[in-house]
């Protein structure tokens, strides 16, 4: 027996139409008077429901259909309790978090969500032995499940600030910033990248895996934490090695597009949507690594974090426009989702609404380094909140078919 992966990621669509849907309750509230609930609880509701039950469900999704295959229907078992257990955990966080902001049920619910991390990765690495040496995608998603379980630190120190109010302000952001590195740069990223790699044979069957992209983006993710830190004056032999991380990082991640355009000169099995899909992918996570070496400037670093809408801009980049839009192009090019019509008008509707929010925010932020009030950018904000809510809402529409669960 094996699992219907299908089914599982139909909760994955569900889930991403309900963080759309937070979304434009948020941005609703900035932009007119709606006093109906709290934005800070809202904010937190959205945030921690992306992450486990749009991402991380996906993933963890994922992740088992890779090795499935290779395992006994009594192991698989303990890997759908697993997906049962984080889905649960996550809707209750949703609902937690959006009443009571941290409270004990919703820090409860968010520990559970990482012990089910630390079960899942403790039966994973084991699986893995059954899988073959030789292939490369085993390290990409070894590292992601450990960086997975690393960046709960930071969430144990949150939750230590919020029950002992013992308030460090330092302190409190580096924890953040911590957690969103290891999550985003870490565990969403190596997993994406192992699902990649591990497909890209169907794509581009002339690919030659390179391991030292591997090591290059392993070695310096981590040192790469500190570029979230650089506001907190950090040694100078720290700031050096900083800055090497984020240049290796690029030089990576060029050295990893030259392989995939030498490939793609000689064989290319790449449908043209899903070579939009990912091109967009592409193009977005470039100005990322970008946008992460110019943070290295001190007088940029203190601009950009210095700003909310620039911070916002960049998490919404990495989340949306890199990993949001990756997973959707994974699922639609390799055939875990109906595609019709419906679902390309979907997708295209959500990457246009992506495409403008990064705008929107990217004017706003840059206006706001010199203090100019950008007039109806809530507005236009909420407007864009629901296009993409409208792509979300078609994305799901398009799977109306029913998935018979296993």
């Amino acid at each position: 027996m094996e699992l219907n992966i299908k089914y599982w990621i139909r909760f994955s669509l569900y889930n991403l139409l309900i963080v759309a849907l937070l979304g434009v309750l948020m941005r609703y509230k900035i932009g007119f008077d709606f006093p109906f609930f709290s934005q800070k609880n809202a904010q937190h509701a959205h945030s921690h429901f992306a992450f486990a039950g749009w991402i991380t469900h996906t993933l963890y999704a994922l992740l088992i259909n890779f090795i499935q295959q290779k395992l006994s229907s009594e192991y698989l078992k303990q890997y759908k309790m697993l997906l049962i257990a984080n889905l649960f955990c996550s809707y209750g966080m949703l609902v937690s978090f959006f009443i009571q902001g941290y409270g004990v049920i919703s820090i409860i619910l968010s520990t559970l969500t990482i012990v089910i991390a630390c079960i899942f990765a403790f039966y994973y690495f084991k699986d893995l032995k059954k899988i073959d040496n030789e292939n490369s995608t085993k390290s990409w998603f070894k590292a992601a499940l450990w960086f997975n379980i690393i960046s709960s630190l930071g969430t144990f120190y949150l939750a230590y600030i919020m029950i002992s109010k013992d308030f460090n302000e330092h302190l409190y952001l580096a924890a953040v910033y911590f957690y969103l590195h290891f999550q985003y740069n870490g565990f969403f990223i190596f997993s994406c990248m192992g699902l990649f790699t591990n497909n890209i044979k169907k794509l581009l069957p002339d690919y030659k895996h390179d391991r030292l992209l591997f090591k290059l983006f392993f070695w310096s993710c981590i040192p790469a934490y500190f570029l979230s830190t650089l506001w907190a004056n950090i040694p100078i032999w720290l700031y050096v090695i900083v800055v090497i991380a984020a240049i290796v990082q690029i030089i990576a991640w060029f050295k990893f597009l030259n392989n995939v355009k030498k490939a793609s000169s000689l064989s290319a099995n790449f449908q043209k949507f899903s070579k939009y899909l990912f091109l967009f992918v592409t193009i977005a996570f470039t100005i990322k690594l970008i946008l992460q070496l110019g943070s290295t400037i001190p007088v940029l670093a203190k601009l950009a974090f210095g700003f909310r809408p620039v911070v916002i801009a960049y998490l919404h980049l990495v989340l949306l426009a890199v990993i949001s839009v990756f997973v959707l192009a994974y699922l639609y090019t390799f055939n875990f989702i109906k595609v019709n019509k419906t679902t390309l008008i979907a997708f295209s509707v959500f990457i246009i609404g992506i495409f403008f929010n990064e705008l929107v925010l990217a004017v706003q932020g840059f206006a706001s380094f010199s203090y100019i009030s950008i007039k109806y950018v809530n507005e236009t904000l909420f407007g864009i909140s629901l296009l993409l809510l409208t792509g979300t809402v078609m994305i799901v529409i398009s799977q109306r078919k029913k998935v018979k669960e296993s």
